[in-house]
């Protein structure tokens, strides 16, 4: 186990969905449906055209919203308000994972593409709450998204960190190569690991690894 590695980390950053719950949850399916509906009324476009560019300006731009936003002029703070609006009942407090990041040595940060109010929402219903120096969304940077490099400069420079001494958990390999050219360690959270030089460690299990590098 690379405890080593981590030696020096004393900023740990953790991505929201599918990091710090399971994807088994599958949340991300409720707020799916609902940027579907909200591009269906704001562009006026079917359900499938509508669907098909919530995934191409995923792809395209890092979020649905940064797509919207550039080639529409979307209004980030309605949408993000209505796409978030979505129940807690899949998520159960994880009195594990709790402890397990409880004990890290150092600051302990979330940053999601999602917006803050939404974070603190999953936060709570995970157990998690009270546990994190600070919460960032997407409304920090300015609404650019992860993986844009000029996102996580916005949001770190506001933190104010040592990102040499730093650590980012996620589970969309894209939103870990900044953070890896900017010299932080890197560590996918996901069931396959994703491809690239920009992952120095994976793992399936979100608290299992922390266990082992904090312990």
């Amino acid at each position: 186990m690379p405890r080593d590695a981590f030696s020096h980390v004393t900023t740990w950053v953790f991505d929201l969905d599918q990091t710090l719950y399971p994807p088994e949850a599958r949340l991300f399916d409720l707020i799916e449906a609902r940027m579907v509906d909200w591009v269906m009324r704001a562009i006026k476009v079917d359900r499938a055209e509508a669907n098909h560019l919530r995934q191409h300006y995923w792809q395209t731009y890092g979020t649905t919203l940064a797509g919207l936003m550039r080639e529409h002029g979307v209004d980030p703070g309605p949408y993000l308000t209505d796409v978030h609006d979505i129940p807690m009942d899949r998520l159960t407090p994880d009195p594990l994972l709790a402890q397990a990041i409880r004990v890290l040595p150092g600051r302990r940060i979330v940053y999601t593409n999602g917006c803050a109010p939404y974070a603190e929402r999953v936060l709570e219903a995970r157990g998690l709450s009270g546990l994190f120096d600070a919460v960032y969304g997407v409304e920090h940077a300015d609404f650019l998204p992860k993986p844009e490099a000029a996102a996580y400069d916005k949001v770190f420079a506001i933190d104010g960190f040592q990102i040499a001494a730093a650590a980012m958990f996620e589970d969309d390999p894209r939103n870990l190569a900044a953070p890896h050219a900017l010299g932080m360690r890197t560590v996918h959270v996901a069931p396959t690991r994703g491809e690239g030089d920009h992952i120095h460690y994976h793992t399936q299990d979100l608290c299992d690894f922390l266990t082992r590098v904090a312990g």
